[in-house]
């Protein structure tokens, strides 16, 4: 019987197709999160499907900044330790240990998740160091694709606990936004976009009374604004 099942499994793709259920929720809710850290875990993917060695590498290269990314967005770097490990700009397993610890309140679903990073991290590393050695041979087709699986894994874990933290933690500043992202996420022209950033230099910080006195924002801006950066 049990062979018989795993035949069925074999040729039904069923393996494929639960992955994929996977990998699309993770992507959808990733894209609304961070749409570039989205697109590098989608370009991983796409990677691993590739016949091209340099693109495994490729891939494995991705995930690592992948994760460093995430930390970035999830539990800024600090000089201060946190629960006695450094939660540096490099040590970007402990900032997302340091993220879970706060998000997550059970403490078995804590201390899976962490394993979870941890051995992704250890992973990473270990295959990060070969790379840069020029050790081709054990970097092969199989390491990438698992790699890329378990950060699908990883994430969605993250991805579980990312919704009961603040919201503003997957929004801009409005005080350090380019004028590129001025424009583009409050749909106005440049000239605009300019006075907010001269109204920002002047003021040294914004906040929606200054917002409002900048000529040539309009009446829904302010409130545009609250939706999509952090004030």
């Amino acid at each position: 019987l049990a062979s018989q099942i795993y035949n069925q499994l074999k040729f039904s793709g069923t393996v494929s197709n639960c992955f994929d259920v996977l990998k699309n929720a993770v992507d959808d809710k990733l894209l609304d999160l961070n749409p570039v850290i989205a697109e590098q875990l989608m370009l991983a993917f796409k990677a691993i499907s590739s016949d091209k060695e340099e693109e495994w590498s490729q891939a494995l290269t991705t995930c690592r900044r992948l994760l460093e990314g995430l930390a970035d967005e999830l539990y800024p770097a600090s000089k201060e330790k946190f629960n006695g490990r450094a939660v540096g700009q490099g040590q970007y397993v402990n900032r997302l240990w340091a993220f879970m610890d706060g998000a997550i309140q059970s403490e078995s679903n804590k201390d899976l998740a962490k394993a979870h990073i941890d051995f992704l991290g250890s992973w990473l590393d270990k295959v990060n160091k070969l790379t840069n050695k020029g050790v081709h041979a054990e970097l092969d087709r199989i390491e990438a694709v698992k790699s890329v699986f378990h950060m699908y894994l990883v994430v969605a874990d993250l991805l579980e606990y990312m919704s009961n933290t603040k919201t503003s933690v997957s929004k801009p500043d409005i005080n350090k936004a380019t004028l590129d992202e001025l424009e583009a996420l409050l749909n106005i022209n440049r000239t605009i976009a300019k006075e907010i950033v001269k109204a920002r230099v002047r003021e040294g910080k914004l906040d929606l009374d200054i917002l409002k006195s900048i000529k040539g924002i309009g009446a829904k801006t302010p409130s545009n604004i609250q939706e999509v950066f952090v004030l």
